[in-house]
């Protein structure tokens, strides 16, 4: 599994556990997060292999994943679960993410220092292997560069004009949620309640 699908220990310790479960409900997890402060929350992303998934799905996936969060318990605090899908500027986290957005623009960023920096932007062109190509956007000439999979940190697309019109014609995520379209499928967990105390929140959309 990539790191920038489950990056810590916990979000692999997680993903093992709902992956399957995800997967076998026709799904693809996209990113796993397990992000702590004054609050907890699991938050996880996810889609159908065509890219779409609808509001519906969101809370099936949560419906069936606290069923067996309940029963697995990897996280001790109380937290609050959240199923979205990637949204427009989405996260990629995938060799094949990089393919299926070529030509759009993305910010990437790696952990170590590639050529004295870690942070880069331009165009997607495809992969070759197991590196991903990008063309920079900030090079006094056009120049594609290769970037390892294994040395990326983050990568997620950047909402552009583009971007939103092609997927509000179709091309890529029809019928996907946007995080600003909808609020999340919310599903509160208490690590000392009963698992039937669990009540998915259906999204409520925004006008």
């Amino acid at each position: 599994m990539s790191d920038l699908i489950a990056r810590a220990a916990i979000d692999r310790r997680v993903a093992e556990i709902v992956q399957p479960v995800i997967e076998d409900m026709g799904f693809e997890l996209v990113r796993i997060r397990v992000m702590t402060g004054k609050e907890t929350t699991l938050q996880i992303m996810a889609q159908k292999p065509d890219g779409t998934i609808e509001v519906d799905d969101c809370a099936a996936i949560s419906t069936a994943v606290s069923a067996v969060l309940d029963v697995e318990d990897p996280i001790v605090e109380n937290y609050t679960l959240e199923v979205s899908s990637p949204g427009i500027d989405r996260p990629l986290t995938r060799l094949k993410d990089f393919d299926l957005w070529d030509g759009y623009t993305a910010k990437i960023e790696t952990e170590e220092l590639i050529d004295g920096r870690r942070r880069f932007k331009g165009e997607l062109r495809g992969t070759e292997g197991d590196e991903i190509l990008i063309e920079l956007d900030d090079a006094a000439e056009p120049v594609t560069i290769g970037l390892k999979f294994e040395w990326l940190s983050d990568a997620k697309l950047v909402l552009t004009d583009e971007l939103i019109r092609d997927v509000l014609r179709g091309r890529k995520d029809a019928g996907l949620i946007n995080q600003e379209q909808f609020d999340e499928v919310e599903t509160i967990i208490d690590a000392e309640e009963d698992s039937d105390d669990a009540t998915p929140v259906a999204p409520e959309e925004k006008h």
